[in-house]
């Protein structure tokens, strides 16, 4: 299978949709209940009308939800569209993809995308959408692996020849679309960007950062990986929120 096929190839996203919806959803993941979904409700807070980019199985489309706004999901596998329309609470679901949204400009106050830019190929397009279909101020919360800290090939190294313990990064400035074994016989399209490529194409789709997050990894997560406690000041998450405040910058040639 060569790289594009890896990131184009739907059926694995569909053949491992119960995989993902056993591991993460439901109370089953201690980074999504302890961080990423208290986050999230912190910053839809306010928000009336909610895009769920890569919604999956609507786990985050729901906590917007029951901030009060009206929200829709979108995500291009069908077995977690249907998941979604299941455990219902709220939202309504769409199958679509993120580089071409089915809906008019300015139709969302917020946009939520959650560990889904990590495999979108066609990272421009998809955040120029995101743009296109937020209103003036609208705000982008955005929650990547990150970028730096979590690029394949990094991780913990107890070197005992040196007798050095460390956190080894990847090869960061390196675009790389690869598939990943995130569990056995679980392999899934990823792509590594440096974070450049994320923070420039929001700015050419007229966003602005205004926060950026990197928690440490919370307490429910080390209690289940203690391989991981000797580098708790290494973040695994990283969060932006951008908000809307010009149209389209021209891209400079």
């Amino acid at each position: 299978m060569t790289e594009g096929e890896a990131i184009s190839d739907r059926s694995l996203w569909e053949t491992h949709a119960g995989w993902w919806q056993q591991a993460f959803t439901g109370g089953a993941d201690a980074e999504y209940e302890e961080q990423i979904i208290p986050l999230a409700a912190e910053h839809l807070a306010g928000a009336s009308a909610v895009l769920d980019v890569g919604t999956g199985e609507g786990q985050l489309a729901r906590v917007a939800a029951g901030v009060g706004a009206r929200v829709v999901g979108v995500d291009p596998s069908l077995a977690q569209v249907i998941a979604a329309r299941e455990r219902a609470g709220g939202p309504s679901y769409l199958r679509g993809e993120a580089v071409a949204l089915p809906f008019p400009d300015g139709a969302f106050d917020a946009a939520l995308a959650c560990l889904v830019f990590e495999h979108i190929e066609g990272v421009d397009e998809a955040i120029a959408e995101v743009g296109r279909v937020l209103r003036p101020r609208g705000r982008f919360l955005f929650f990547l692996n990150h970028p730096l800290l979590q690029v394949p090939g990094s991780g913990w190294i107890d070197d005992h020849i040196l007798d050095e313990q460390y956190w080894r990064i990847g090869p960061y400035l390196t675009e790389d679309i690869s598939l990943e074994e995130v569990d056995k016989d679980v392999f899934l399209p990823f792509v590594h960007r440096p974070l450049s490529r994320y923070v420039n194409a929001m700015a050419s789709a007229g966003m602005l950062i205004t926060r950026m997050e990197e928690p440490a990894p919370p307490p429910g997560f080390l209690a289940r990986a203690e391989e991981y406690t000797a580098a708790t000041t290494i973040p695994r998450l990283l969060f932006l929120r951008a908000e809307k405040v010009t149209g389209p910058r021209p891209t400079l040639s």
